[in-house]
Order: C-alpha cells, then structure tokens, then sequence
C-alpha cells in the first residue's frame, strides 16, 4: 500500500475543516430564532413588553434578512466568501451575548445583529457548494438544508428546560447559543488563510440588474419565496389551527414537532433525489401535491388524521425550501451568479415570510375561520406549481 503524501493528508484534513465548517455554521443559522418562540410568555413577565413588542423579536431578522440578503454580494466582493461567513460569526456571537445584557435596546439591538449575521449565511452557503462541491451539489444541499432544521428543533426543544430546569433563565438560554456559533467561528478560522474574492467583471448595480431581467432568476426567487411564506404560516399557525379542529395545546404542539421532523426528512431526501435528474418538474409536481392534500386535510371540521396532515405539510415545505435551495445552484453558472441569485431569491423570499403570519391571521380575524386562510395557502400553492414547473427546466442563468 502506498502512503499518503503530506500534501495530500494536508488536502484531506482542509477538506474536512471545510464540511466541519459549513455543517456548524448550518447548525447556527436557526437556533437564535426558533428559541425564542418557547420562551415568549416567560419573556413577556420579565420585560413587560407588549405582544406587539415580542412580535418584532421574530419579525425583525427576518426584515433583516430581506435587507442584507441582496447586499451581501457587496461583501463577498471585498472580503470572499470565508470572509464574509466569519464575519458572520462573529456578529451572531455578539448578538446572542448582547441579548444576556438586561434591557430592551440591548435584546433588540442583539437580535438585529444576528439577524444581519444569519442573512448572510443563508446567502452563502449555496454560493460555497456551488463553488466548492460542484460534483456533489444535492447532496451538500441535503447536508446543511437538514442540518438548519435540525439546529431549529434542538433549539425550540431545549429552550425551556435550559431556562427554568436548569435555572439559566430565558436571558441565558437564547445566549447559550453563543457558545456554540464561537466554535464555529474557530473551525472557520483556517478558511481565511486562503480566502477568495470574486473577479469584479461587471458591477454589482449592474448585475443586479441584469439578475433582475432574467425569468429564470424570478421563477427561482418566486418559488423560495413562497415557500418561505408557507413554512412560516404553519410555523406560526398550524397548533392553533389543531386546537381548534379538537386536539388539546400539548398535542397541538406535538404535532407542529412532527411536522417539522418531516421537514427535516424533505430536505434531507428531495435535494439529493433531485440532483441525480436532469429535469425537477417531476418533484414539483410531486410536492405541490403533496402539500395540496395535506391543505385539504387541514380544512376538515375535526382532527381526523392531523398528524398525517402535519407530517405532510412538513415533508412537503421542507422538500420544496431543499429544492429552492438546489435551484440556486444549478441555475447559476459560476458561485457569483450563485451569490447574487441567493441574495435575490432569499430577499423576496424573508419579506413574504415577514409578511405571512401577520396576513394569514388577519385572514381568520376577519372571517373567524381557518377555512379562508387555509384557501388563501391552496391559492398559492397553484402559483408556487407554475413557476417551480418554469425553475425546474434543466437551464441557467446567462
């Protein structure tokens, strides 16, 4: 047998530090927001702040999101890729600490910065499997796509215990997760060594703009878009939708858990299915389907089969944001176009998920009935199936 050479164990273990990184930093791109739903009414007697006030705690990254998804590109152009994702590292370390501080400007001035901190590196990560793992792109896709879901339940799940079994308090159980990003930003730290900027061949006014013209670009972010809208609907909405179908608060709860351990399974499966076809309408169709009949379910007056309904909204969002994801990069030809492509696409895609919830529930407000609201998602799911059939054409971006 022949030894490995020390530059190729040198390749190896870069190689390595590389996955570690990314698979930690998709491990910290959810747990700052899915901690704080848990721990809304413990906040609220501590603080005293309104719900309108706690509303702002989730709205706000995404509103932050929206904002710097698209600015990111102006980043990367300075400081690469590695740059900008360390520097993001640091920012959401900094943000979860500065939420221990008591007070109200520091909660909210913290959760700005790991707002900002998070948009870039939902921006980012597609462009690095583009860039990096151009032969394996689905299954580095499923890779981290699953691994933010799986930051997500671990988070929601632990936030409570954290903060009264363990006595931390809420203020320390969303700032444990410090720890946790400042280990990322160590594995990430020999990335910087060798970090690349981008050849400027075109500006970034002028890219976007030609990004802007294309329809392929906009099929792309329509399809993240409206995803996003429906995974925060249900996120926000699916328990009290079950409570009142019969099924008590616990169970309730239960169910949005299992709707998001499917998600998990889409994001773990349809990327990876989906890199091996040349052509993903088939899976269009075949999700839009899926979260269809689960609608339909979730309309019935009672909860007859709600878990199978939960199980299949979830599979059929957490496949279609997998999807989305994939789209970016097998739409753009080169990791820039990747960049901008993802900022666009998860700009339009967090201002719709801002706006979602609020929309959905002023739909049951006004009707005092979930089946108007519930109609409004069936609608939708109709333009997420024409322009995913358009985004799933086996073509890129010029």
């Amino acid at each position: 047998m022949i030894a490995s050479s020390p530059f190729e164990q040198n390749f190896k273990f870069r190689n390595v530090l590389l996955l570690a990184g990314i698979v930690l930093i998709a491990l910290n791109l959810r747990p700052a927001l899915a901690g704080v739903g848990p721990l809304v009414s413990t906040i609220r007697e501590s603080t005293g702040l309104s719900n309108t006030m706690l509303g702002l705690l989730t709205t706000l990254p995404l509103l932050a999101f929206g904002v710097v998804s698209t600015l990111t590109p102006l980043f990367t152009r300075r400081i690469g890729i590695e740059g900008t994702l360390g520097l993001a590292m640091v920012l959401l370390t900094s943000g979860l600490l500065l939420r221990v501080i008591p007070g109200s400007a520091a909660l909210f001035g913290g959760t700005i910065l790991l707002g900002i901190a998070i948009a870039f590196g939902n921006v980012l990560l597609p462009s690095l499997v583009k860039r990096d793992y151009p032969n394996h792109t689905g299954v580095m896709t499923s890779v981290y796509s699953s691994t933010l879901g799986v930051g997500a339940t671990i988070a929601a799940g632990i936030s409570v215990p954290l903060a009264q079994d363990l006595g931390w308090g809420w203020r320390w159980s969303l700032g444990s997760w410090a720890a946790l990003s400042f280990l990322a930003l160590i594995v990430w730290l020999p990335q910087l060594k060798s970090q690349t900027v981008p050849e400027q061949n075109r500006g970034f006014i002028k890219s976007m703009k030609e990004l802007g013209s294309s329809k392929i670009a906009w099929q792309v972010a329509i399809f993240m878009g409206l995803q996003s809208l429906a995974f925060y609907v249900v996120l926000a909405w699916l328990p009290e939708i079950l409570q009142n179908r019969g099924l008590n608060s616990n169970n309730a709860g239960w169910m949005l858990s299992l709707s998001q351990a499917t998600g998990v399974l889409g994001t773990i499966f349809i990327p990876t299915w989906a890199e091996k076809m040349k052509d993903q309408r088939k899976l269009v169709w075949l999700l839009m389907i899926c979260e269809f009949i689960s609608l339909i379910g979730l309309m019935l007056p009672n909860g007859f089969l709600a878990g199978l309904w939960a199980s299949m909204i979830g599979f059929a969002l957490g496949g279609s944001f997998g999807l989305a994801l994939l789209f970016i990069v097998l739409r753009s030809p080169d990791s820039e176009t990747a960049t901008e492509l993802s900022g666009m696409a998860q700009s339009i895609g967090y201002f719709l998920a801002a706006i979602g919830p609020a929309l959905f529930g002023a739909l049951h407000d006004f009707t005092h009935a979930w089946f108007i609201p519930l109609l409004f998602l069936l609608s939708l799911v109709a333009v997420k199936l024409y322009v995913g059939l358009r985004a799933g054409k086996p073509k890129t971006i010029t």
